[in-house]
């Protein structure tokens, strides 16, 4: 293999790549895939639906990984996890972190870059504070005492951290035959839990789960399979094209937004180069973006969950603003509304929809000047329940 054809190939890998983080983002903006949702509707609302999408993208994802380690595609080894040694306090310290900034920030970064490309403009404020606290940690002034005090705390795995390596290990067998059956406990063990819930299986929940397991399954074959040689034309060794670590990867997002950064602040130095990981967060956003458009739904309105409920939502405005509204057998005029507060049953997914610890979400919408005694009423063709209220000098369009 010569430069060119090497040149050709990368582009074809991040071609690839970026195919599947649009398919990405349109999955996870249309069934409202992610990850602070799954945990804040469990906990807060008690429905576990959005975490039974995560096991079955989980599982999914498990399952693929085993099966293409068993066929010979792809080796675990090749990744960067397959160490001897965890650094338990750094993941510790790190998934803390990871947690507490999905509350404060609406959503992890998937969510962010899913709710960017929708037009949601805090999750740009929250996508570039993270890449640049992580470009911190990674290169500047925490990567010493992060290098020095924290990932020097490991605990000793002798063989391996995959279920797959203790798997071979036991049954005394291959590496491919380790993780193929552990994957498949693996996925097994999920599947009865997920489907525990009949009231689980549905569309929505059936698609977001198998489409992210498998598009997860898609990236590690982009990385391992197609942008994968045996022997680099400058360097001999074996090379896997476009990858930020140089080896095997999938999905990844935070890293890619601080390398993606600093690659905009040093593009002229000519050494940085366009990865899987950058694409991949391109293309999240256009295919959040292409999907919202598809939809043709106005943030201003809220979060329909499909063109349907948007199209009741206008109907309801429009009978709004048309000069009256239903309230428990009263009539208001256009005039005295002042805002209304739109209250949905969907658990605290975006940013703009909640505060942390509140399982409902509210929104503003100014309508006109005026006031109005507080009130509830519903909106007919639309099922949501509203409020109307004094409007304050502060509240303003959200």
């Amino acid at each position: 293999m010569d430069a060119t054809q090497l040149a050709q190939l990368q582009l074809l890998v991040l071609g690839a790549a970026g195919l599947i983080s649009f398919l990405f983002g349109w999955v996870l903006h249309r069934t409202h895939f992610c990850t602070m949702g799954a945990v804040s509707d469990a906990v807060i609302m008690g429905s576990f639906d959005r975490l039974r999408q995560w096991a079955l993208a989980i599982a999914v994802a498990v399952l693929g990984f085993g099966l293409m380690s068993y066929a010979g595609l792809i080796s675990p080894l090749n990744t960067i996890y397959p160490a001897k040694s965890a650094p338990w306090l750094a993941v510790m310290l790190g998934g803390l972190m990871f947690g507490w900034g999905m509350v404060w920030g609406s959503g992890c970064g998937s969510k962010s870059l899913v709710r960017l490309g929708a037009g949601n403009l805090k999750s740009l404020v929250v996508a570039v504070t993270m890449g640049l606290a992580a470009l911190v940690t990674l290169k500047g002034f925490l990567a010493i005492p992060r290098v020095k005090s924290i990932e020097p705390v490991q605990i000793e795995i002798s063989q391996g951290l995959f279920a797959g390596q203790w798997s071979a290990f036991i049954f005394n067998s291959s590496l491919q035959q380790g993780m193929l059956w552990s994957s498949i406990i693996a996925s097994c063990l999920l599947a009865v839990w997920i489907f525990k819930d009949r009231n689980f299986i549905s569309m929505r929940n059936l698609v977001a789960g198998l489409s992210v397991g498998l598009l997860v399954c898609g990236m590690w074959w982009v990385s391992g399979v197609l942008g994968y040689g045996l022997e680099h034309p400058e360097t001999l060794d074996e090379f896997f094209l476009a990858t930020s670590s140089r080896k095997m990867e999938s999905f990844s997002l935070t890293a890619p937004l601080a390398l993606g950064l600093d690659a905009l602040l040093y593009f002229s130095d000519g050494t940085k180069r366009l990865t899987i990981g950058m694409v991949s967060v391109l293309g999240i956003v256009l295919g959040s973006f292409v999907s919202a458009k598809h939809q043709g739904l106005d943030g201003r309105v809220g979060n329909a969950s499909d063109l349907l409920d948007a199209r009741r939502r206008r109907r309801g405005f429009r009978r709004l603003g048309g000069g009256t509204a239903a309230t428990g057998g009263e009539r208001r005029s256009r005039g005295a509304l002042h805002f209304l507060k739109i209250e949905t049953m969907r658990g605290p997914d975006s940013g703009s929809r909640i505060s942390p610890g509140r399982p409902w979400i509210w929104r503003t919408l100014a309508v006109s000047r005026g006031i109005a005694n507080t009130s509830n009423f519903s909106v007919a063709g639309s099922n949501f329940t509203s409020a109307l209220a004094p409007q304050s000098a502060i509240q303003t369009l959200s």
